[in-house]
């Protein structure tokens, strides 16, 4: 535990990043998780463990991470942002019932053929987005 507490604050502070508890609590959170939270649902597990976070301090730590690419968001339904520490080349699964999203390998993929786009663009990445409904949720309407 105190090894994973040490990586983050590392990671932090190699980032150029004041070490806040908040910062932290945030970072940790998300380094935890695979589900995707929205602040409202970070919100929720700080409090738990550190009742003092407001929803705008998890908004100010969320973009402080954002701004060295340690978090990014995830945006999938109109209105509603959701944050993935897994910064790393990957895709998403977004179940239209249930809101999940999973991560989908990088390499699930074949090639995209970008060369296609129409001339004078400059593509410097992409994600596939795929939507439909999770094994949970298909079985639940078989």
């Amino acid at each position: 535990m105190q090894q994973e507490a040490n990586a983050i604050i590392q990671t932090l502070k190699s980032k150029g990043l004041r070490v806040t508890p908040q910062r932290f609590a945030v970072y940790a959170n998300l380094l935890s998780r695979t589900d995707h939270p929205t602040v409202e649902q970070i919100l929720t597990d700080i409090n738990q463990d550190f009742p003092v976070s407001s929803q705008a301090t998890i908004y100010s730590s969320l973009q402080a991470l954002r701004e060295v690419e340690l978090v990014r968001e995830v945006l999938f339904e109109e209105g509603v942002c959701r944050y993935d520490a897994n910064v790393r080349p990957h895709h998403h699964f977004y179940c239209r019932q249930c809101r999940a999203i999973e991560d989908v390998a990088w390499d699930t993929f074949q090639h995209l053929q970008l060369e296609n786009l129409r001339p004078g663009l400059q593509v410097s990445a992409y994600e596939v987005k795929v939507e439909g409904l999770c094994d949970r949720c298909h079985q639940q309407t078989a």
